[in-house]
């Protein structure tokens, strides 16, 4: 009779330790599975910022581009003594006033797609997940 309390307490431990190794097992499935969703989703942000990132900058260029044009036409009217064109404003000042646009919605849009790429904390849930999960492991309780 002792023998067989004896055997059923290896036995409740065998399967305590089988729980256990289970257990573990399944939190690393877990953890694996959030790590991949995490990077995942830490992909399409980072791509989403670099497309907005990079809109920005080509309309930039655009703005800085026209601006240029406009500084041109500055220069040739600066140096152009009597006014031979009757509109009320020159070219140079055309110019300006649409670079200025242009170069305001790129500034714009190049903050936004910043901002973004500021706000992307890869693998901050995974990482916090993953200490949690090594703290239950080296002191369960």
């Amino acid at each position: 009779m002792i023998n067989e309390v004896h055997d059923r307490s290896e036995q409740s431990m065998a399967s305590l330790v089988g729980g256990i190794v289970d257990d573990v097992q399944t939190l690393i499935k877990q953890q694996l599975k959030l790590t991949r969703h995490e990077i995942e989703s830490d992909l399409r942000k980072t791509k989403e910022a670099a497309t907005m990132l990079i809109l920005g900058a080509g309309i930039l260029f655009i703005g800085a581009i026209v601006f240029c044009l406009g500084l041109v036409h500055l220069l040739h009217w600066v140096g152009n003594p009597a006014p031979s064109d009757p509109t009320r404003l020159p070219w140079w000042a055309c110019y300006g006033i649409v670079s200025v646009a242009i170069l305001v919605l790129g500034g714009i849009v190049a903050g936004v797609g910043r901002a973004r790429f500021a706000a992307i904390k890869p693998l901050d849930n995974t990482a916090e997940g993953l200490k949690e999960n090594v703290e239950w492991a080296t002191n369960p309780k």
